[in-house]
């Protein structure tokens, strides 16, 4: 295998809502299908209601699951009282990726106007898995999936990914 080759991940999907279940967690879905499209594997798919102590009990049982690359949660990142993605996952970091909540609210800005500064959307590294939280909106889904964290979480993105650094240097 070489640099310029195609390196599948092991990706967690998580959904964060107090009012969703699968015939109706649209973003979910999408996640799911996209990380399967793109030539990713679906290590599973969840929904959790708002709740710090799940919240955390489930990223941290993937974040020690050495066959979890990465995690995309969606829903819990915006103003109201029950919205505590952030709260939840932030402190289990590593390092955050400050990059790309700022890139995600600049492309968004583009899509919605100011009502981007309304979006928590962040990313951090735990023990070696990269982990994305989203809004719980399709389109915030589509927008981060496509526009960033597709090519991030793509080998052959250049000129630089996170590949490398969850599954080490192409031999």
């Amino acid at each position: 295998m070489t640099s310029t080759d195609f390196r599948p991940l092991t990706i967690a999907v998580l959904t964060v809502s107090d009012t969703r279940d699968e015939t109706t967690d649209t973003s979910g879905k999408f996640l799911a299908d996209a990380v399967q499209t793109a030539g990713h594997n679906l290590h599973t798919k969840v929904i959790i209601k708002d709740d710090i102590d799940a919240i955390q009990e489930i990223i941290k049982d993937w974040i020690k699951d050495q066959s979890v690359n990465a995690i995309i949660t969606t829903g819990g990142t915006g103003f109201y009282p029950r919205d505590v993605t952030p709260e939840a996952i932030s402190p289990l970091f590593d390092k955050p990726i400050e990059g790309f909540g700022e890139l995600f609210r600049a492309i968004s800005y583009q899509e919605i106007g100011t009502s981007t500064i309304q979006s928590r959307a962040f990313g951090g590294m735990a023990n070696n898995t990269c982990i994305f939280c989203l809004p719980g909106s399709q389109n915030a889904c589509k927008t981060g999936w496509t526009k960033i964290i597709s090519e991030q979480l793509d080998s052959r993105s250049k000129p630089c990914n996170f590949v490398g650094h969850l599954l080490g240097p192409a031999s």
